[in-house]
């Protein structure tokens, strides 16, 4: 049994390598006076022992074809036997160099039965596997980079599953790692103490172990434009609690709507929603004044609160969405890896309308100053800057055509054009409060004199 009793006293970065029979998953573990933190997870759902099995079967299928010149793919008990015979052969090579298989009477052609008699070294399985195992790599650099952990970093590698047992799996995990796996866990019984332990935590009869899950996708809000806002990003130890400040997108907003999502994906409608609800009683304001909090607390079960209060009022509103989001493991699997093989795509949109906003800020904002100092500005000056807000507007009108470094530079442009004229007007209004102050001030001291002069 793996020592608990010696792990208690330091803190102890691992690495559980877990290749069962119809999935793999890798989990990096930080261990502190019996409380167990999950750090990182990943994996891949589509990749277990029975992929092994099936690699195996079709080699004998097409062995059994080169001898006998027969397809025995459509018999269906002839393929269960090959089945048996693969997940046989596969375990007796973890302890041996070589086995032999044989099926007598495995089918039957125009010449009489058939029978099928070769040998198997480990050297022709791990040929064989070779790929599936090197596809279980790229899921624990991922896991060591989201656990922000180098593998110089990790304490002890353990094994869980029956597919460990393979010497090539075992070599190559310590490949991965710079170091030997730990054989102090049955990778047949882990899963089952584990459950065992974690049963007598959830029963209060365990009370010295403490597991820490963490967040399995990111969760956040939609924001202007569709942009899905992380508040707390993936692989996060719950519970957890975290908070950030918006405002309104529009004058005199009154209500703002509450888009609770979940996934890895830029755009909020590529990710599930997991729930909405709608803040109202926001005194009306003109846009970004109003300060709308939003706070995602999730607790240790993980089910996550979500609310939002304007600060202004007090007034608050929420939401209690049940653990999981309802998302199966193969979904959650599926939603990593569609993010990923958008990134680059979904990267372009999300700066694209992060610019748009940016644009659309920069004119509202433009127009609101023009029409507080228009008193001061020159209408010379204030022509060319409305026709470059004019160009902006027509460029934001097309945002879905239009390419990013063309409305970066324009709201570039913009943004320059009116720090100028806006300096102007405040130059003369300063140059203004002077002349005002000097001639109140020569104007008293005339006073002065002249009441001097009455008294003499």
């Amino acid at each position: 049994m793996f020592k608990f009793d010696v792990i208690y006293r330091i803190v102890l970065s691992i690495a559980v390598y877990d290749l069962g029979g119809g999935t793999f998953d890798i989990s990096i573990l930080e261990i502190q006076k019996g409380v167990f933190e999950v750090k990182s997870t990943n994996g891949d759902t589509l990749l277990g022992g029975e992929d092994f099995d099936n690699t195996i079967v079709n080699y004998l299928v097409a062995e059994f074809k080169k001898d006998t010149g027969i397809d025995i793919t459509k018999d269906n008990i002839a393929m269960q036997r090959l089945k048996e015979a693969a997940e046989k052969a596969k375990c007796e090579l973890s302890s041996s160099q070589q086995t032999d298989i044989n099926l007598p009477y495995l089918t039957m052609d125009a010449s009489g039965p058939q029978h099928m008699n070769l040998k198997m070294t480990r050297a022709k399985l791990e040929s064989l596997v070779g790929d599936l195992i090197k596809r279980t790599i790229q899921p624990c650099q991922k896991a060591l980079s989201d656990a922000e952990v180098s593998k110089t970093e990790i304490g002890e590698v353990l094994l869980v599953g029956g597919m460990t047992r393979m010497p090539k799996v075992q070599q190559t995990v310590q490949d991965l790692f710079g170091r030997q796996p730990s054989r102090a866990v049955n990778p047949d019984e882990a899963v089952a103490v584990g459950a065992a332990v974690q049963g007598g935590v959830l029963a209060g009869d365990v009370t010295d172990v403490l597991l820490l899950d963490v967040t399995p996708l990111s969760l956040g809000i939609e924001t202007l434009g569709g942009v899905f806002t992380r508040l707390i990003s993936r692989n996060t130890t719950i519970p957890t609690k975290k908070s950030q400040v918006f405002s309104t997108a529009a004058d005199g907003q009154t209500q703002v709507e509450i888009k609770v999502h979940q996934g890895e994906r830029e755009m909020a409608a590529d990710n599930k929603l997991l729930g909405s609800f709608t803040l109202v009683g926001i005194p009306p304001a003109p846009r970004g004044v109003p300060q709308i909090e939003v706070v995602f607390d999730i607790d240790a079960n993980g089910i996550v609160h979500v609310s939002a209060k304007d600060k202004g009022t007090g007034k608050e509103q929420q939401i209690v969405i049940q653990s999981g989001g309802g998302l199966s493991k193969d979904e959650i699997e599926n939603m990593i890896k569609k993010a990923e093989e958008y990134a680059a795509s979904d990267k372009k949109k999300r700066e694209l309308i992060e610019l748009v906003n940016q644009g659309e800020s920069i004119v509202h904002d433009t127009e609101t100053k023009m029409e507080e100092f228009k008193s001061q500005l020159p209408a010379e000056e204030c022509e060319k800057l409305k026709k470059e807000i004019a160009d902006l507007r027509t460029l934001l009108a097309n945002k879905d055509t239009a390419e990013p470094e063309e409305v970066r530079k324009v709201t570039s442009q913009l943004q320059q054009s009116s720090l100028k004229l806006f300096e102007m007007a405040y130059k003369k209004m300063s140059a203004e409060r002077e002349s005002n102050a000097s001639g109140s001030s020569s104007s008293e001291q005339t006073n002065s004199e002249e009441k001097k002069e009455g008294k003499n």
